[in-house]
């Protein structure tokens, strides 16, 4: 048996119920994981809310770290007793065990333990196809990434640093900012007292960014546009303040013939080479110390529904992790 969480309706954190289901014997091209550490991302309440809507009843959870206890037919790279993590899902991280498809997990190096790989393969990719994929960071660039103490902030600021890039951050309080100012940011706006548009431009001697990684949404969209240079690159991955309203392309060319783009990891880590190699190269940067992992918060899995309400109302820095 399984004790895993499903929601069978959209809604609040009272919607999260447990159910106990039968564990079967993995199929062809299956393992079955015993998890050790859930990861909880923001993405996670934009399911369960219905912002993006899911067949109902279904399961939450997209990111996990575990052991492999059974392997199916045609399984060649994975072992039981083999140490792996998933970060693309699919649907069923909020388990203590499951049945995954062995091409979705990868390998875990032994010095990245499971409470912090559970909390980094979700961001740490999203990290990765951001600055090394949609637009690939190099150094003297000059960024602006929202929610820059955030679990993918926290992340992909250390990293863009590392490459040699003047990281500029926006966060929602002055405990915030000190946190990003540790973690890669050179310059960080408060956007609840300050302008951040009008700050990026001062900052950048009237410049702009060639890049604005934006997973506020609503709130900030338009402000971030008026961020970026000429032909520079609007990077739209998430909704934290609402969807962004239909977007008139005409408005693209007269700020500038700027670029939109609206990536989901799914799509990056689509075909399996490149989830090994985004995995790869993740583990890289956080083994050679440059980027460090900061898991802020655990809770029970029994308390899945408090976790949910402390992410979706910012009480959370770093990244979330779940304990079965």
């Amino acid at each position: 048996m399984t004790r895993t969480v499903r929601i069978t309706q959209a809604g609040g954190p009272e919607v999260l119920t447990f159910v106990d289901l039968p564990l079967e014997d993995p199929a062809s091209g299956q393992v079955r994981l015993r998890q050790t550490a859930i990861g909880l991302n923001f993405i996670d309440i934009y399911h369960r809310s219905g912002v993006y809507p899911l067949p109902l009843p279904s399961a939450l959870g997209l990111e996990a770290a575990g052991v492999v206890e059974a392997v199916g037919p045609n399984v060649t790279d994975l072992k039981v007793g083999d140490r792996v993590a998933y970060g693309v899902g699919p649907l069923g991280g909020y388990a203590d065990a499951r049945l995954i498809a062995a091409d979705r997990v990868v390998k875990l190096p032994q010095d990245i333990d499971d409470t912090r790989a559970a909390g980094m393969m979700l961001k740490g990719l999203t990290a990765q196809y951001l600055l090394r994929r949609t637009y690939r960071v190099k150094a003297g660039d000059t960024i602006l990434f929202h929610a820059a103490a955030g679990g993918v902030g926290l992340i992909a600021c250390q990293w863009a640093k590392s490459l040699g890039a003047t990281v500029i951050g926006t966060v929602g309080s002055d405990e915030k900012a000190e946190l990003a100012r540790k973690h890669g940011c050179d310059h960080v706006i408060v956007y609840t007292r300050e302008n951040f548009t009008d700050r990026v431009r001062e900052i950048t001697d009237g410049k702009g960014v060639p890049v604005v990684y934006d997973s506020v949404g609503k709130s900030t969209f338009d402000g971030s546009l008026d961020c970026l240079s000429p032909l520079g690159l609007m990077v739209t991955y998430g909704n934290a303040t609402g969807l962004v309203p239909p977007v008139d392309p005409q408005i693209l060319s007269t700020k500038g013939g700027l670029f939109l783009t609206r990536p989901t990891i799914m799509a990056y880590m689509a075909k399996n080479q490149d989830l090994t190699a985004s995995a790869n190269e993740l583990f890289e940067v956080v083994q050679s110390g440059k980027v460090k992992i900061e898991v802020n918060q655990t809770w029970s899995l029994a308390d899945v529904a408090d976790a949910h309400r402390a992410l979706e109302a910012r009480k959370t820095t770093g990244s979330s992790v779940l304990l079965p």
